[in-house]
């Protein structure tokens, strides 16, 4: 698990290393770690060019300060200042090194023949966007297929956003990052830009972060693996009313991904025609009421707004629900502790009476908000996985593919939501996990597997993500 920091959390966490280190400066440490990056992409220092676009600020410090040590490494540097204020005790020592300075026009007729690119032109305190000429020469080396070496963020990114309006901006091939992650490192579209991310140790120590990206060891280290004690009812028992006569296939679905998740025992509970078609799917899943451990509701249900009997029936048990789809529209005042309700971003807008795009522009925030006014773990799906908790806490499930966007993937994910909840995991971990172990089935299955047979992938993912956790327990 990662800490995922704002602006204002890495520029306190600057602070105090100031204040307990008067007269000292973090800059050289960073550009080390910048340098040592570069270097790393170059196939070869000798004779290799490198082109800096410096910026006005400590970003540009740190690019011109790597540019100085690149230039004592026999690298043919040039530097692009793009503003007419520059940090001058850097510029100085990058000169002193060797490293030339071209303007505009020559900084992108040299592309074509530069191997590596560093971006320092605007670090976290950046607004999102380019000026035309740096958005130009941006454009360029995407165009020229130039690496790009980013410090701190590509610039252009906000780092406290998700970046979807896309603003002009710079896409990485790497970024080396300083403190923690950034929002704009993790969130996609902004994260799509970032490369590979680095995150360097510079000295300094990041407290109160609330946003946390997960990881896939953090996945092996909390799934739910049978012991020698095990049997079907303690390893979790699913209740399913999921599907209806309009759309049965989300019975069908939510169980696949249930089963494959390794449910303990399933039990259908959805209207004609749902039941037989499961069993014809799954014949191990059964049919008919009894007690459960959890239930999934609200997928393929249809008729929104016609619903709650079908709800206020399972609430009745008084166990945590897995609430997708149309249960949504049907959130009651108060729910069993333990919740976990997954919207898209256009059911989440609709809960909160806000506009998608507004949901789109801050997906921690929008999330954050429905966790706190219906108190209950919200996972928000997505390109970025969100969970969050009442009290402001957000864990970003790990990543997958794009060919997951498809539908019948959130009906599956919720089955694999419910099967973790039934066996006794928190609804957070609930979340975060049934994310995380669909999106990197996806990632090891890559290609537009319907989601029906991405979840007949889930036993091997897992298998490996139990076998690493046993490894890394020294076991």
């Amino acid at each position: 698990m990662r800490p995922v920091a704002t602006a204002d959390q890495i520029r306190a966490a600057e602070q105090s290393w100031f204040d307990a280190h008067p007269g000292r400066d973090l800059m050289e440490t960073a550009a080390a770690h910048v340098s040592a990056a570069a270097l790393d992409m170059l196939a070869d220092a000798s004779g290799a060019r490198v082109l800096v676009a410096v910026g006005p600020g400590n970003n540009g410090g740190d690019g011109l300060y790597a540019a100085r040590d690149l230039a004592a490494r026999g690298v043919d540097v040039a530097l692009w200042f793009t503003s007419s204020h520059r940090h001058e005790s850097g510029g100085a020592a990058a000169a002193g090194a060797g490293a030339r300075e071209v303007d505009a026009t020559t900084a992108i007729a040299e592309l074509a023949e530069t191997d590596l690119v560093i971006d320092a032109v605007l670090g976290i305190g950046g607004r999102p966007g380019l000026r035309p000429p740096v958005a130009e020469f941006a454009r360029a080396c995407t165009d020229l297929a130039v690496p790009v070496l980013s410090v701190d963020v590509p610039s252009g990114l906000d780092a406290d956003r998700a970046g979807a309006e896309h603003p002009e901006c710079f896409t990485a091939t790497r970024t080396v990052t300083f403190g923690a992650l950034k929002c704009c490192h993790v969130a996609q579209p902004a994260a799509g830009r970032c490369g590979r991310v680095e995150v360097a140790d510079i000295g300094i120590t990041v407290t109160g972060p609330t946003v946390f990206a997960a990881e896939r060891c953090d996945i092996a280290a909390r799934w739910p693996a049978p012991g020698p004690e095990s049997d079907k009812y303690t390893r979790g028992v699913l209740g399913l009313d999921t599907g209806s006569a309009g759309f049965p296939g989300a019975g069908v679905l939510t169980a696949t991904g249930a089963l494959y998740a390794g449910a303990g025992f399933i039990r259908c509970c959805a209207p004609d025609p749902v039941p037989a078609m499961v069993t014809a799917a799954l014949p191990s899943v059964t049919v008919g009421p009894g007690r459960v451990q959890a239930w999934v509701v609200g997928s393929g249900w249809g008729d929104p707004g016609h619903n709650a009997g079908r709800l206020a029936a399972r609430l009745g048990d008084g166990v945590p629900l897995v609430l997708d789809a149309d249960a949504l529209a049907e959130l009651p005042a108060e729910l069993p502790e333990g919740c976990l309700a997954t919207p898209h971003a256009g059911e989440l807008a609709r809960l909160l009476g806000v506009d998608r795009a507004e949901v789109a522009a801050d997906p921690i925030g929008s999330c954050r908000a429905a966790a706190e006014r219906f108190a209950v773990t919200v996972l928000l799906k997505g390109a970025t996985q969100y969970v969050a908790e009442p009290g402001g806490r957000v864990t970003v499930a790990p990543p997958g593919p794009a060919w997951t966007a498809q539908a019948g993937s959130g009906d599956t994910l919720a089955g694999i939501c419910g099967t973790l909840l039934a066996s006794g995991l928190s609804a957070r971990w609930a979340g975060v996990l049934a994310a995380g172990v669909q999106a990197l089935a996806a990632t090891e299955n890559p290609g537009p597997y319907p989601p029906d047979e991405l979840a007949r992938a889930l036993p091997a993912v897992i298998a490996r993500l139990t076998a690493e956790a046993r490894s890394a327990a020294g076991r």
